[in-house]
């Protein structure tokens, strides 16, 4: 099982504490490090390795709701911009990276990877209980407004 099949079990169990909410082709997740402020997830409930390998429809469905998911974190984090990213050279299940990025957020402009892994990884980047409940929160209130906006 890859890892982010396990994660989605974790969420599945009631285990993963960096579960915000499921939508209906995927998780959106807080990311375990918060090197930049409100990195958030969102896995493919289906596990396929690339984007295009989605039937037509999910694929639709899916990139809508990442859409949503990119602006709930633009509102919730109040970034200046959103770095959004499917990479998979690590893990090879669908999912997509959003970064909150801000003004000043790094010594010199550029991609979040430029980053040393050393920093990008530390533990001091990891956030504690309470403060992962503070973002979960942020995003799923964000999430829920433009959920019912949508919805009326």
């Amino acid at each position: 099982m890859c890892l982010l099949c396990e994660r989605i079990q974790q969420i599945k169990d009631n285990k993963n504490p960096y579960f915000v909410k499921e939508l209906e082709t995927g998780y959106v997740v807080i990311g375990d490090h918060q090197r930049f402020y409100g990195y958030t997830l969102f896995l493919s409930k289906t596990h396929v390795t690339e984007l295009h390998l989605l039937e037509k429809k999910t694929r639709e469905k899916y990139l809508l709701e990442m859409a949503l998911v990119s602006e709930a974190c633009y509102k919730a984090f109040k970034a200046d911009k959103m770095n959004i990213e499917s990479l998979g050279n690590g893990d090879a299940h669908l999912h997509f990276h959003l970064f909150p990025r801000k003004q000043g957020d790094m010594p010199i402009k550029g991609p979040v990877w430029w980053v040393p892994k050393e920093e990008m990884y530390d533990e001091s980047q990891r956030p504690s209980m309470k403060e992962l409940e503070k973002l979960k929160h942020q995003l799923k209130n964000e999430l829920d407004k433009l959920l019912k906006e949508r919805s009326q």
